[in-house]
């Protein structure tokens, strides 16, 4: 090479790696600002998604009060009644659903029953007529108030509500579960009421801080309000700057803001330095090209075997990693294929398992019929094997019948309304019900396949299920368990009598029947028969209990199609 020709290569390879930082600096500018923007609307996508969980929580919580407000023991214990069993309903509730506390006050500001009446901390007997959410529930039915506990010192939010006996049922949320998955998500998440305090936080030492300068009287009428701790001086959060991003939302409890800080600049660091030396790369690798291009125009002659050379080293090399990326691939396709393979056989176990104590039978059955046919074969008794074929044709379609109905049955349906065969429903819950109801006597009529009724074959055969189910567990015991079905047929319409001779239903709880929590079960949710009536009232239909004697009965009213 000569002189002149090294000159112009350096002076070439100078400009190039000019141009390459400047597209390199340009192209970081350009990816920092998009990042940020990027993880500016992820915050505030975030920030929602967190105040939604609290706002879902509130929620769930809000309607304990509503729900207790009509309960007999709250207006039995109002009225004077001994608290025990309502101390016994608030402690299962509180366990139930994760509630701090739940509490019953009387008129006069005593509480009546709580869910810790057994601990030492009890609010039985605790006066609280200085609480806010006490008097304004008491006055406006409603309240909800974020205050210190007076025994606990634990924080958290109380939602009153007014019961007709002019009681107050109280319902403490506490939010350590919630904080817990705000620290989990990542970032400084924490919840202000309009004064600007935090309330609730990710973070355990920003809880009672606060994000704006606060009057001394605003900051008295905190302390007045127990939401901030008495002779505590709330520390000022920091602004927002630098590298850090702040996206607030507002939730669905009056006056709270939800506020979510993360830190962006690792993030947009990152994205500037992977632009910046991609642009930088391909500057210089386009320098490269066109220095090539140039280097083989100049001195073709003299080095076309050395770049028939190079380029064959570099297609072997292209090829070996062609080949490599071929083999790894087929590899992950290998992986992918054993995976959906082991899906398949774990949903085969559980669909398995599922008909295993239907099917045991019919099979045993089958092979037993086989073995005597092979016998009379022998024998030529063929009217004897014929006769064993179609029984085990039978069995066979008795094993169909079950894998389709179960697997029918725990399918989601559709809600359509639509008429059916009323015979195929019933037999469809019995068969469901077939073990539990093997040791009881069931008197049933003969239904015709011609009777329709209108109806969603799933949702309706919940309903028999339910009741069916119900009946077989209150006939525990029993030394002649009996349950009958009657069909009585009217101008448009079709009454089912469901009746066991079990004990019947308590007349406690006969009058709050179809009401949520309604159950004499210990292990009982109460919820069954509220789930019955509004599948009954969805299709048009009802479901009512009929008290007799020696028994429960409840009466399905069903349109005829």
């Amino acid at each position: 090479m000569t002189h002149r020709e090294s000159l112009s290569g350096w002076r070439y390879w100078m400009v190039a790696a000019l141009l390459g930082a400047a597209v390199a600096l340009a192209a970081g500018w350009i990816a920092g600002n998009r990042t940020q923007d990027s993880l500016v609307a992820g915050a505030r996508t975030n920030a929602q998604l967190r105040a939604s969980l609290l706002d879902s929580e509130i929620a769930r919580f809000r309607l304990l009060p509503l729900a207790l407000g009509d309960d007999r023991d709250v207006a039995a214990t109002l009225a004077g009644a001994p608290p025990r069993a309502l101390n016994a309903k608030l402690e299962r509730l509180a366990r139930t659903t994760g509630a701090a506390a739940i509490y019953v006050i009387g008129a006069d500001g005593r509480t009546r029953a709580a869910s810790n009446w057994r601990t030492p901390q009890s609010f039985v007997g605790s006066d609280y007529r200085f609480r806010r959410y006490f008097r304004e529930a008491s006055s406006r039915g409603e309240a909800s108030q974020f205050a210190l506990g007076t025994v606990s010192r634990h924080s958290g939010l109380y939602l009153a509500r007014r019961t007709p006996a002019n009681g107050v049922i109280v319902v403490k949320l506490e939010f350590d579960a919630i904080e817990a998955a705000w620290r989990q998500a990542g970032g400084d998440t924490y919840v202000e009421n309009p004064a600007g305090l935090v309330l609730v936080a990710s973070d355990p030492g920003l809880r009672f801080a606060v994000a704006r300068p606060i009057l001394p009287a605003v900051l008295a009428a905190l302390r007045r309000e127990a939401a901030l701790p008495e002779g505590s001086a709330p520390v000022l959060l920091p602004p927002a700057r630098g590298d850090l991003i702040e996206a607030r939302v507002p939730t669905s409890q009056p006056g709270w803001t939800l506020a979510l800080r993360r830190a962006v600049g690792p993030a947009v660091a990152t994205a500037q330095r992977t632009a910046g030396l991609g642009a930088l790369m391909a500057v210089l690798a386009l320098a490269l090209l066109l220095w090539g291009l140039r280097q083989r125009a100049t001195q073709r002659q003299r080095r076309t075997s050395e770049l028939e050379v190079a380029v064959a080293e570099r297609t072997a090399e292209l090829r070996r990693e062609i080949e490599e990326r071929a083999a790894l691939e087929a590899r992950a396709a290998d992986l992918r294929e054993g995976l959906r393979q082991a899906n398949r056989l774990a949903t085969l176990g559980q669909v398995t398992a599922s008909v295993a104590h239907e099917t045991a039978q019919p099979v045993a059955a089958i092979r037993t019929y086989a073995e005597t046919s092979v016998q009379l074969l022998a024998q030529g008794a063929t009217d004897m094997v014929r006769d064993n074929l179609e029984t085990i044709r039978r069995l066979s379609d008795r094993i169909g019948a079950v894998t389709a109905q179960l697997r029918g049955f725990s399918r989601r349906q559709p809600g359509e309304v639509r008429p059916l065969p009323l015979a195929e429903v019933l037999d469809g819950a019995l068969l469901i019900l077939k073990e539990q109801l093997r040791a009881v006597r069931l008197e049933r009529p003969t239904i015709g396949a011609h009777l329709l009724v209108m109806g969603g074959r799933v949702r309706l055969e919940q309903v028999f299920v339910n009741l069916l189910q119900n009946a077989s567990e209150a006939l525990a015991g029993r030394p002649d368990p009996t349950i009958t079905i009657r069909v009585t047929l009217g101008d448009g319409l079709v009454w089912v009598r469901i009746q066991d001779n079990g004990p019947g239903i308590a007349p406690d709880i006969a009058a709050r029947l179809f009401t949520p929590f309604a159950t004499s079960r210990s292990n009982g949710l109460g919820l069954g028969l509220v789930i019955a009536s509004d599948i009954m009232t969805e299709l048009g239909g009802s479901l009512r209990w009929l008290p007799e004697e020696g028994g429960a009965c409840f009466e399905l009213e069903l349109c005829r199609a």
